[in-house]
């Protein structure tokens, strides 16, 4: 569009791919997102010395924030999205709640107001367990805790709101009845001031972690034209009732029996808008850039094939998706036909541990969905990545299991599967013996192959060697054991990762139990627990609330 784009960063993303690719970039503040990335005057005084005209808030932090919205425009800026109003009534999920009330959508049983944890309790019994506790200003599966009883329920909304706190700058909490075995199904929608709302389709995010998107697809499987056309109707008249303007994502669950229910609306661009740009052929950012400027954008887009996504983040699968930020030492993306990758890193960059540890989204397309899956799986196998864990073993495993081919999967069924030993690591596969069955062949190689090149009779040939005299990296340590060692005074839990200890619930002198919880450790936004991996007494503490910890360093003995 010819628009130059100027950049803001914190301290250890001062070195990121994005602001090397701006045309301008200026420094914000320290790692903590409240002196950064969440700190409004910052922004806007950037913003006036890089002479900028509009902002665009990508997709996290205060994306969703309608007093950032509203600083944007009092300072005489174009914020690139809804409206502040639009934005409280339906970034508030409960507001939202009862505007798609309003508007005839059906609801997923919950509070149409924010709880306080204390009063919690009377709220669940109304709605019934199994139910799930969510941010109330916040989307992408931060905050959001499933609770079974009604013992688990304080502790969990406790929780839900530190972490809303900590990623959105709001602690406010709802409730939501859980369907279990339900598909995930979001709409996008782009509105103008001109009185159009475009229906661009739908995307399924039903393959999930701890609420956490995973792999995402358009068209869903799951969705006939006949559920396509409600859903399409339901989500532009939300979009409606709500006054809203910009892109926004309408989020639905689908049960086994093919009804739908109003789950939440994101008042942001998705990190997973790729799938609908690649089989609708339009830009949706241009879209936004577009609408901000006042141009009518009325959207009949022809939808063709179909289009899959894998989150690429640093993380181990085989050691419970444990975040694993550092240098990039190689990076080799894949390519060629209707293989995009969008990417924040590079050979020689970091991922840091102090934000999300996505850092990179693999998107094919292919002329129906088993080419798409069939391409996706290739592109995998291409990607090559050194110096960070990824969660690239994981996608090549799910996309080929049946529950995946044959789109039986569920919201909840990633768990179940993993905890079931669904995927196994090199190390694992060798231990037991495992041979790939027939209909869920793994594509997860036992060992990566050296590559060499060789020349018969003037002809050069490619050739991978495989082997146990093939050298190949240890296998990581068991993933409940956090790498404890044996030390003087008796067994060492150590930092898994660099982060920030939230909480510290144990003494010295007190007795633990194998897999009681020692303290939470924040890292990339997300809580871990840290738990004994041996009955004892606890020699020492040597962390507390609020300490950075590096990984390796000692935090509790036991004896």
């Amino acid at each position: 569009m010819g628009i130059p784009a100027v950049a803001v960063y914190s301290d250890p993303d001062a070195e990121a791919l994005h602001v090397d690719l701006a045309d301008d970039a200026f420094r914000l503040g320290p790692a903590a997102p409240s002196e950064s990335y969440l700190n409004i005057p910052r922004i806007l005084d950037v913003a006036k010395k890089a002479k900028a005209t509009m902002v665009h808030p990508g997709y996290g932090f205060l994306a969703e924030n309608a007093d950032f919205v509203r600083a944007v425009t009092g300072a005489g800026l174009t914020f690139i999205g809804p409206s502040a109003e639009s934005m409280e009534r339906m970034g508030d999920k409960a507001a939202a709640r009862r505007t798609a009330q309003e508007a005839g959508a059906p609801l997923i049983p919950g509070t149409l107001e924010p709880v306080e944890s204390q009063n919690a309790e009377g709220e669940a019994d109304r709605i019934g367990y199994p139910l799930v506790v969510k941010a109330a200003f916040g989307g992408g599966g931060k905050g959001m805790q499933l609770v079974g009883d009604a013992g688990g329920l304080r502790e969990a909304a406790e929780r839900s709101a530190r972490e809303a706190k900590a990623y959105f700058g709001r602690p406010e909490v709802y409730l939501e009845r859980y369907i279990e075995r339900a598909h995930h199904v979001e709409v996008q929608i782009i509105a103008d001031a001109h009185g159009h709302v475009s229906f661009l389709g739908e995307r399924d995010c039903t393959l999930q972690r701890r609420y956490q998107k995973l792999v995402e697809e358009t068209p869903s499987p799951v969705v006939t034209p006949d559920l396509r056309a409600r859903m399409g109707e339901a989500a532009v008249a939300i979009a409606r009732a709500a006054g809203y303007l910009n892109a926004g994502t309408i989020e639905f669950l689908v049960d086994e029996d093919g009804s739908f229910f109003f789950m939440e609306m994101n008042t942001r661009l998705q990190v997973e808008h790729p799938v609908t740009e690649m089989v609708t052929g339009r830009d949706l950012v241009r879209l936004m850039i577009l609408v901000a400027m006042g141009e009518a954008v009325e959207v009949e887009p022809a939808p063709r094939g179909h289009a899959i996504e894998c989150r690429i983040n640093a993380e181990d699968p085989y050691r419970d998706f444990l975040p694993g930020p550092g240098a990039i030492t190689a990076y080799d993306p894949p390519a060629g036909p209707f293989v995009r990758v969008d990417s924040g890193v590079a050979e020689g960059k970091r991922v840091v541990g102090d934000y999300d540890s996505l850092f990179a989204k693999l998107i094919v397309w292919g002329e129906d969905r088993e080419q798409a899956r069939r391409r996706m799986l290739r592109a995998l196998d291409e990607f090559r990545i050194a110096g960070v864990p990824t969660t690239i073993p994981f996608h090549q495993w799910v996309l080929d299991t049946k529950e995946f081919r044959e789109a039986t999967a569920h919201t909840r069924w990633v768990e179940a599967a993993l905890a079931e030993g669904g995927l196994l690591s090199p190390a694992g596969r060798a231990a037991v013996g495992a041979e790939p069955d027939e209909g869920s062949v793994t594509r997860v190689p036992a060992t990566r192959p050296i590559q060499l090149m060789v020349e018969v009779d003037g002809h050069r040939l490619p050739v991978r060697v495989w082997g146990k005299d093939v050298p190949t990296p240890p296998p990581p340590p068991n993933s409940g054991s956090h790498a404890a060692v044996a030390g003087d005074g008796g067994e060492v839990i150590p930092a898994p990762m660099q982060g920030t200890i939230l909480k510290v619930l144990v003494e010295r002198g007190q007795a633990v139990q194998v897999g009681e919880t020692l303290c939470i450790l924040e890292a990339m936004k997300m809580e871990n627990h840290i738990v004994a991996t041996r009955e004892g007494t606890v020699a020492d503490v040597a962390v507390s609330q609020g300490d950075v910890v590096e990984t390796g360093q000692r935090m509790v003995v036991i004896e």
